[in-house]
This record gives C-alpha cells, structure tokens and sequence, in this order.
C-alpha cells in the first residue's frame, strides 16, 4: 500500500473517531435534555451518557433546578393615590418530566423574562386596588394572589411557581415619615393606657387594704367592748352575789384601790386610823371611836 493510501485511511479514521467523540452528550442530574434531528423534535434524554448524530442531530439542556427570578422595582399608585416603591421575587422550576421540558422550550420564548414582566403587571393590579396601609399589613394575601395569578397564566409553560415573596412596599419619604409619626403616637397612646390602667389598679389595690384595715380595726375594738362589757357582767355578778346592796361602795373601793396603785398620797391626821381614811375615801361611814372609860370617883368619904 502507498504511503497516500496509508494517509488517507489514518485520516478517514481520525475524522470517524472525531464525529464520534463530537457526537457524545452527558446530561447532568440537575438537566433534562431535548434532541432534534434536521429541526425536528426527535427524543428526550434523561441523565446519563448520549450520543447524537453531528450535524444532523442536536441537544438542547434544560436546567430544571429552582431559580429565583427579580422583579424590578417599579412605583405603583395605589388606591389612596400614594406613589408606593414596589420589588418582588418569583421563585419556579421547569418541571422535570418530558411534556413540560418540551412546553418551557417550544410554548415560550423566554419564560424567565417573561415571568418577570407578568408578575409587574399582576402586581399593579393588585396593589392599585389597595391602600398603602393595607398594602403592607396584607402582604401574605398579595402573595397568594400573585402566585395564583402566574400560575394560571403559566400553566403552558410548563414550569412550576414555587413561591413569590414581596420584597418591599415602600411610601414616598415624607409619607413615610408621617407614617412613622402616627406609629409612634398610637405607640405612646397604647403606653399612656396601659400606665393609667396600671395605676387604676394600685389604686384600688390601697383601697381595698385600707378598707380590710378599718375593718379590721372595727373587729378588735368590738371585740374589746365585748370583753369590757364581760367583765362588767362579771363582777356585777360578783357584787350582786357577794355585797348585796353594797355595788355603790364597791365602786368606791375600786377607785380607792385605782389611787393606792397610782401612789396617790394620804395624808393621815394624827388623831384618825388608817381604816377610817379608807373608808371615807371608799365613802364608808367612820367606825365610831370607843369612847375611853373613866373610873368612877370614889364615893365620898363617911362621916365620922
């Protein structure tokens, strides 16, 4: 054989190996794969290793991992005509099996650009019909409504929307401070109540202390009176038994027995005993003096 023949069989071989190894596809987990052959639809390749016809045939990848597409910031008007900064996320997927892989490429031309302008308009809809307070404090229903709103919108694309999450809703400046204003004065409002609830309560707490005090105060001087009347009933008993018709004098004893024991002085004449001092202190008649006996005289003398 001719070294030409030679060359041109090395040659031939090269170029078949050279298609071969250009004809080799892999497909990661994370992709699903379309094939045309001559610009038709011709097969789907799941992950793996594939080998394509060069020329004739190509792969097109999909990736079918969640994505997270932004929704520029736009201003919208809302209901109360306030100019109200806007910014949203939509997070989707393409879903993996053959009929939606073939709708994300063949039924839209560019979903991911497309999503971003159809999640500004629906949320210019949504927005427009709310005020700028309810906007805020209702961002979990504008959620679900945008979600909802793509998903129907989207059902031939065959892709997925996972979620959407509203990233700011934000006034002009001046509203925002003024905003910030009325926060603060309910704040402080909310404070005031609380505190004069607060003190209400204190109040009404020493109150009713008082009053268990004042009543507690009347329960023991009734109870003394009660006592004091008890021993008066008692010894009115004893007098009654003991010094029948004698209560008066008893009286005056006691007060008699009151001065001794404050060591009140007597003063004692001379010629008077002591228990007669007593008794006219106690208002007891004097024990009258014995008179002293004198002998008689003696009789006269007889008369010689």
């Amino acid at each position: 054989m001719s070294i030409g023949g030679i060359i041109g069989i090395v040659v031939a071989v090269a170029f078949i190996l050279g298609m071969l190894l250009s004809g080799i596809r892999i497909v990661r987990p994370t992709h699903r794969g379309l094939t045309e052959r001559l610009g038709k639809y011709n097969r789907f390749a799941e992950p793996g290793f594939h080998l394509i016809i060069p020329v004739i045939e190509h792969m097109y990848k999909v990736d079918i991992r969640e994505m997270m597409v932004e929704a520029t910031p736009q201003m919208i008007i809302t209901n109360d005509n306030l100019n109200a900064q806007v910014d949203a996320q939509v997070y989707l997927k393409v879903k993996p099996d053959e009929e939606n892989v073939k709708a994300s490429q063949y039924n839209v031309t560019n979903y991911k650009y497309q999503i971003v302008n159809l999640a500004r308009t629906t949320l210019r809809n949504i927005i427009g019909t709310l005020t700028l307070k309810s906007a805020n404090s209702e961002r979990g229903k504008i959620n679900a409504e945008l979600r909802q709103t793509l998903l129907e919108e989207t059902s031939s694309w065959g892709i997925e929307i996972l979620r959407t999450e509203l990233k700011e809703i934000d006034p002009p400046t001046d509203v925002q401070e003024t905003m910030n204003k009325v926060v603060k004065a309910e704040n402080e409002k909310v404070a005031a109540v609380d505190f004069a609830t607060a003190t209400e309560t204190q109040a009404d707490g020493q109150r009713r202390a008082e009053i268990k005090k004042a009543e507690g105060i009347k329960q023991a001087k009734i109870l003394q009176a009660e006592g004091e009347a008890q021993a008066i009933a008692l010894v009115n008993e004893a007098a009654d038994k003991y010094f029948i018709g004698n209560a008066q004098m008893l009286r005056k004893l006691e007060a008699v027995e009151k001065a001794l024991s404050q060591n009140a002085k007597v003063v004692v004449p001379g010629d008077t005993q002591l228990i007669n001092v007593i008794g006219e202190l106690a208002g007891i008649s004097q024990t009258p003096k014995t008179p002293a006996t004198t002998p008689p005289p003696p009789p006269p003398a007889a008369r010689r």
